[in-house]
Formats: C-alpha cells, sequence, structure tokens
C-alpha cells in the first residue's frame, strides 16, 4: 500500500539522520522517541497530522531542513515537519515510557547512527490524558478498536504515571476515568466459546 504521509516521515528521519551524521556527532546512536500523531500513524495507519512530536536520547542541533512536502491521497498539497517546540516534560508519561518503546524501521536508516523508537501503545494513551481535547479522545478510542490497549492496563499505568506529574491532578484522575469508559465502550468484544 503506498502511504505518502509514512514516505513523508521516513524522509525527515533520514535528513535528521543526515545531519547528525554531518555533525560528527554519530559515535554513539542517538535515539529519537516519536509521540502524538505521528506515532498514532505508526500504530493505526490511520491518523496524520502535520508535526512530528519527538524527544531525543541527547541534544542535537538540527538545521531548518527537517520538513517533508508531498501530496495526500487526495493530491492535496501537505507539508510535515519536525516540531521543534515539542516537550514532553509539561505533559503525563510514565517514568518507564522511554525504556518501553518499540523500534520503527525506517528504510535506509543506521541504528548505529539514529535508533528511532514509538511509545508503546499503551504510553501513548496515557500521554493524552493530561491535555485530553476531542482530538486525544478519538486517539484513545482508535488504539482501542484496534485492541492496542486495555482500560484496565491504561489505568494503571496512568495512575503510576500521576506520581511523578505536576499539575492539576483532579482533572487528570477524571480523564482517566472517561478514557477508560471509552476504551471499554469502544473495545472490539471478543465472543466467548
Amino acid at each position: 500500500m503506498h502511504d505518502p504521509y509514512r514516505k513523508a516521515f521516513d524522509e525527515i528521519l533520514l535528513k535528521i539522520e543526515r545531519q547528525i551524521k554531518d555533525s560528527g556527532s554519530d559515535a554513539h546512536p542517538t535515539r529519537v522517541y516519536i509521540a502524538g500523531g505521528a506515532a498514532m500513524h505508526l500504530w493505526t495507519g490511520e491518523r496524520v497530522t502535520e508535526d512530528v512530536d519527538a524527544t531525543f536520547s541527547r541534544k542535537v542541533i538540527l538545521d531548518d531542513d527537517a520538513e517533508v512536502s508531498y501530496r495526500d491521497p487526495d493530491g492535496r498539497a501537505r507539508l510535515l515537519y519536525l516540531d521543534r517546540n515539542y516537550n514532553d516534560t509539561l505533559g503525563l508519561l510514565h517514568e518507564d515510557a522511554y525504556d518501553e518503546t518499540g523500534p520503527v524501521d525506517v528504510p535506509g536508516i543506521d541504528r548505529k547512527v539514529l535508533d528511532v523508537r514509538v511509545l508503546a501503545p499503551v504510553d501513548l494513551a496515557v500521554s493524552k490524558l493530561a491535555r485530553f481535547t476531542d482530538q486525544d479522545r478519538r486517539d484513545i478510542e482508535l488504539l482501542a478498536k484496534r485492541d492496542l490497549i486495555e482500560a484496565e492496563s491504561l489505568r494503571l499505568r496512568a495512575e503510576q504515571a500521576l506520581q511523578g506529574y505536576v499539575g492539576n491532578i483532579s482533572s487528570v484522575k477524571m480523564s482517566i476515568d472517561i478514557a477508560c469508559r471509552l476504551v471499554e465502550a469502544v473495545k472490539p468484544r471478543i465472543p466467548k466459546p
């Protein structure tokens, strides 16, 4: 299947890898952790976004070339770019989230230079609970429909993440309750024998 968004995503990561190589700072692999809408697309193939939310395992200096123009399946011109303002410190995230990421295969990337990782579905869902917009709710529902998260594991992971959260905990607790009900409501039911 031809996926223009995924192709643009891969091109951005290739540009980042090239910049790391050109800077001479490729002696040790740099990990890049993908979150947000790009992570949703990697897991579901459905959601697209204009920006790539990413956190790096070390400080990197990138030029302004971390963007790609492409055409969506309807032929409309689109732009995908690395969001340089993305910051994971203000959201809800489990302390082990980056340790439990999964690898992303990007053709042409040397993992010894750039190791591309994606948040696990449960951590991706947890990351959406502090803001909890309509889009965040739809993302959580989509992860549940795809059988990638369960209400019980979401609640446990989110409550553990709350231990390190600074902010309005009562509103996040309410978001957890709502999200778990959403997951239960849309989760595919497996018939019992």
